[in-house]
């Protein structure tokens, strides 16, 4: 985390919602409305290599926005949320330093509480965390999952089936503190003046998006891209292993899937994701919604922020 020292002061502006929603289009556009920079608050932009998977923009993209806290991690680092929060909060302060807006943009729910709010995060017990993460590797995460969904039903229902890494941290927590693994969440305290912008579309549309994103992402080269990371140690990384698409092409080469099957389950994967980031923002009243098809999108998000941060 950030030291307790003086922080320089300003208003962050968060862009969140949905995967595919709008949300880089429209930080890039409050970006130069407000003279900001984007500070990545999406948890698989955060390694480096993971470029068409993950929808990063390239530099040309960036249109000249500077941007912070993409490519920091080799595929075999776990995530760290704590980490992420030291690092996110340093780039937002020297971003406020030097008089300009950060955008905290990105669907990673977690990841942007962990830097708007006071958060601290619950201990580790490395002999536990041990043994949970021996099962993972032994069972599979279907068994842990189960047992989540039984302690802690709020929990599973923000986490995926799939996510062995989160699902071991909740059950983790649940065991060291006797609580839910959503009670070791605090209430919300602003540790930044901030703004959320939500944005999102239609369902049947951005249902429709996601599977044009995905045939681009093949179309551009997710496979080989994917074939590349392996070498680099993808498949052993606990976190980036995990990443929609990456996952389903590390599958197909493993030949679980045919190319087709990869390509249509990273499809669904991708809209299951999208109702559940939907269901962690949508619980926020601190959000204000944007229509991301709406006329005047950028005109509408700029009378959201406040005039301290224009």
């Amino acid at each position: 985390m950030s030291g307790d020292g003086p922080r320089p002061v300003g208003t962050v502006v968060a862009v969140v919602g949905p995967t595919a929603a709008g949300k880089s289009a429209l930080s890039i556009a409050l970006a130069h409305a407000l003279d900001g920079e984007v500070v990545n608050a999406d948890s698989m932009q955060l390694y480096r290599g993971m470029d068409i998977g993950t929808a990063k923009l390239t530099p040309a993209e960036r249109d000249g926005v500077p941007h912070h806290l993409l490519d920091i991690w080799e595929v075999t680092e776990p995530a760290s949320v704590a980490e992420y929060q030291r690092l996110a909060r340093a780039a937002v302060d020297d971003i406020l330093s030097r008089g300009r807006v950060p955008l905290l943009v990105g669907g990673s729910g977690l990841y942007v509480r962990a830097v708007l709010e006071h958060f601290d995060f619950p201990g580790t017990d490395p002999a536990l965390r041990e043994r949970l993460e021996r099962e993972l590797a032994d069972v599979g995460p279907a068994p842990l999952y189960a047992r989540l969904r039984a302690a802690d039903p709020a929990a599973a229902e923000s986490i995926l089936p799939g996510n062995g890494r989160r699902i071991v941290r909740a059950l983790e927590v649940i065991q060291l503190t006797g609580a839910p693994f959503a009670a070791s969440l605090p209430e919300p305290t602003p540790y930044y003046p901030s703004v959320q912008l939500g944005v999102d579309l239609d369902t049947a549309l951005l249902d429709e998006r996601i599977a044009l994103r995905v045939d681009r992402m093949w179309a551009d080269g997710l496979v080989d891209e994917t074939r590349g990371l392996v070498g680099r140690g993808l498949p052993e990384g606990r976190t980036a292993s995990r990443a929609l698409g990456y996952q389903q092409v590390l599958r197909m080469l493993a030949g679980e899937l045919t190319e087709a099957q990869a390509h249509e389950e990273t499809v669904r994967a991708t809209r299951r994701f999208v109702r559940r980031q939907r269901s962690w923002f949508r619980r926020d009243p601190r959000v204000h919604w944007l229509d991301s098809a709406m006329p005047g999108l950028i005109e509408a998000a700029l009378r959201l922020v406040p005039a301290a941060a224009r």
